[in-house]
């Protein structure tokens, strides 16, 4: 693989210039903002256990993976973009398991073992997991261009399923968090639809909507990081 080769798969980006993607790129604060708030009230209220502040880290560093992505917009910052996600999105659901579902952490333990190796598979046999079947491949700037019809939104199914799944145990074990989820699933699901949306309104929309899709989500892990250090956990199962 060629770790330089051009990537343009937005709505936004007509060159390979450093700022082609200026909302792109820019609207990655959400994550910083979202990480500094839920730092914050982790510290307010004493929850600075190991997993909260490592989720903490990992929220900024989406926000930093992200705008490298939306600037240099090569393979090698494709993979700096999507691994602090998965990471994220797979330590996130072993840390609710615990608070929301009470799963002893000696069985996180061995989950983010598991999870660890997923993510390091996913990465060796799936190139560099941009969503993007030519994200590898210089490719000239058409606005007319989509890759499929979902413009590679369905790999976040799985992070989907993964919060309708704790949607619906914490509103059965009525955790505190159930309400938290419930906007974040609201606001994902918003995001998604905007992120899938960007290449097919280039048309009509040459800025396209992939900046709000940043913005919403960092939202999303706003309301997520405040629904975990504002609620208690979960007596062991």
């Amino acid at each position: 693989m060629d770790w330089f080769a051009a990537v343009d798969i937005y709505c936004e980006r007509t060159g390979p210039d450093f700022w082609s993607e200026p909302l792109n790129a820019l609207s990655n604060l959400s994550f910083i903002l979202a990480a500094l708030w839920g730092w914050a009230e982790a510290r307010k209220r004493g929850r600075t256990d190991p997993m909260t502040v490592i989720l903490i880290v990992l929220a900024a560093l989406i926000g930093l993976g992200s705008f490298l992505f939306h600037t240099f917009a090569n393979a090698w910052s494709g993979l700096a973009d999507v691994i602090p996600i998965w990471t994220f999105v797979a330590l996130f659901a072993l840390v609710a398991l615990h608070r929301i579902g009470g799963v002893r952490p000696g069985r996180i333990a061995v989950g983010l073992a598991v999870a660890t190796g997923l993510v390091a598979i996913l990465f060796a046999f799936g190139g560099d997991g941009s969503g993007s079947q030519t994200s590898a491949t210089p490719a000239a700037h058409d606005h007319t261009r989509t890759n499929t019809l979902l413009n590679g939104s369905e790999q976040y199914l799985p992070a989907v399923l993964a919060l309708m799944a704790f949607a619906a145990l914490s509103r059965r074990k009525g955790h505190a968090i159930a309400p938290w989820i419930a906007a974040a699933i609201a606001i994902f699901m918003l995001s998604l639809t905007l992120r899938t949306l960007d290449m097919h309104l280039c048309e009509i929309w040459p800025l396209g909507t992939h900046f709000i899709w940043h913005i919403l989500n960092g939202v999303m892990i706003a309301l997520l990081f405040q629904g975990l250090v504002r609620s208690p956990v979960a007596k062991p199962a």
